[in-house]
């Protein structure tokens, strides 16, 4: 179940009944965003606008709005998957095989992951018509999505750049606001990769930058884009490891990077070091408009796309959006790598109202005075956890993904001015409520069981719970009481 591109993935939900394509007349103005919006909160299907006011070109909607599609999309049944192929990865890495069977089945391994490395072809379906001089972003069918947007918005591309010193490639999904035929806001957020190139390109005085957007690849490679890797790891190579085989790359035609051959478009151009403009507002993921800021701006020098290609877009909002679905996944991605620097760690949980950054659950097996401290802050310094604004530390036992259950926890178990910590350091972007920019309050909530350890002064009261034996006997009767079978 491995997808090339994403018309063929689009094919693929079709024959899964997850596909609605829609031949009445829609705008791009607001009036998409609102039919996809209500489509992703009921649970509804992928969306084809095959008539765009004003565009011949197609449009397609929530392809990750589900649980199901986003784990097809990855070429998987359900999203737990990732999580073992990561986990058969990284025992490998860790406990290297000591006999000559284990070698051998390692070396095939070793040899899958130099095989999903980005494969290089000379020709490719996302050139297949080549604009340069009459290339024009205004004749593509961006979205206004929100009332108080600042214009159209790119909203699911694949952002190429590459380190000006390291040479290392970065992919990541970042909006982009049309501002006319050859400029756009580029939202490269503090955080992220792509601000990091820009800033080593300010410190080496360069003219230029070049960076590719592309939209539209496989599935897979898609998702990848969204990834918080290390600057280290390319999205390329991790997406050719999922899928089993490589992602072809081409040359582009106007500026020296390689981009995914199965792309639906490419906008190849530059961002010059020192010019910023103001891009926003736009209706954000957290439920609010991140209002204006000074970003950089992309200059257009080609197009090239597809025969008859079809536009991707997502919408955020109010959660749970689209973005939901596809964070679900990564979080099932990355808990293996969690686990390799915390092991205690049991299971974690981002939910939908906690926007990513806002609220971290996680259980863990409690062994020593303090521990949840280590975790609390062992989470702040790593990677992009460094932004998570709260995190609920709760016992190993515990159903993270109950957010009931959770509740209860936190509410019975905890004594507010002990349990409670606070700390500052880097916060989202998007993070509306900090008193200044970037950098904010976070707080650490301990809902674990208490002991003498944890300088518990009285005993510990157990969990009201059936006695087992009843329960089976309980439910083997359950039909005698007249009940529906369990």
């Amino acid at each position: 179940m491995r997808h090339d591109n994403l018309q063929e993935f689009i094919s693929f939900l079709d024959k899964k009944d997850e596909v609605q394509r829609i031949s009445t007349v829609v705008d791009c103005h607001l009036e998409i965003s609102e039919i996809t919006d209500r489509c992703v909160k009921s649970g509804g299907p992928a969306l084809i606008f095959e008539n765009v006011r004003g565009f011949d070109t197609r449009v397609v909607t929530n392809i990750f709005g589900t649980h199901q599609r986003t784990a097809w999309a990855l070429g998987v049944e359900d999203s737990s998957e990732l999580t073992e192929q990561v986990q058969t990865i990284l025992n490998m890495l860790k406990d290297p095989p000591t006999n000559m069977l284990g070698k051998l089945n390692a070396l095939k391994d070793v040899a899958g992951i130099v095989k999903s490395r980005p494969k290089l072809v000379k020709t490719a379906p996302c050139q297949d018509i080549i604009l340069t001089d009459s290339a024009n972003l205004e004749e593509l069918p961006h979205l206004k999505c929100w009332p108080l947007d600042g214009g159209r918005y790119i909203t699911l591309p694949l952002v190429i750049s590459q380190d000006p010193v390291t040479k290392r490639r970065n992919v990541g999904t970042y909006r982009m606001q049309i501002y006319d035929s050859k400029k756009a806001g580029m939202h490269w957020q503090t955080h992220k990769v792509g601000a990091s190139h820009f800033r080593h390109g300010k410190d080496l005085n360069l003219d230029k930058m070049e960076v590719a957007v592309v939209l539209g690849a496989d599935p897979t490679t898609m998702w990848t884009g969204a990834l918080p890797l290390p600057p280290e790891l390319d999205e390329l190579a991790i997406s050719g490891l999922l899928r089993g085989r490589s992602v072809e790359t081409v040359k582009c035609k106007t500026i020296d990077l390689e981009v995914p051959a199965q792309a639906e478009f490419v906008l190849e151009g530059f961002v010059i070091p020192n010019e910023v403009g103001i891009e926003g507002p736009f209706g954000d993921h957290t439920g609010y408009y991140s209002l204006e800021d000074e970003y950089p701006i992309f200059h257009l020098t080609a197009i090239t796309h597809r025969k008859n290609p079809i536009y991707p877009a997502t919408v955020v909002g109010r959660p749970p959006s689209e973005d939901y679905f596809m964070g679900k996944a990564i979080e099932r991605f990355m808990l293996p790598a969690l686990q390799i620097v915390l092991p205690e760690i049991q299971d974690i949980n981002m939910p939908a109202e906690g926007v990513f950054h806002n609220l971290v659950i996680v259980s863990v097996k409690k062994e020593y005075p303090g521990h949840t401290r280590k975790i609390m802050n062992a989470m702040w310094g790593l990677g992009l956890l460094m932004l998570a604004k709260t995190i609920i530390v709760v016992d190993d036992f515990v159903n993270v993904h109950n957010l009931s259950e959770v509740a209860w926890r936190v509410t019975s178990n905890i004594d507010p001015v002990h349990d409670v910590i606070f700390s500052d350091g880097p916060v989202d972007d998007l993070d509306h409520a900090s008193r200044t920019p970037k950098i904010g309050s976070k707080m650490g909530i301990d809902a674990t069981i208490k002991g003498k350890e944890d300088g518990r002064l009285r005993e510990w009261p157990p969990d009201v719970l059936m006695d087992p034996t009843i329960k089976k006997m309980v439910d083997d009767r359950w039909h005698e009481y007249g009940f529906p079978s369990i």
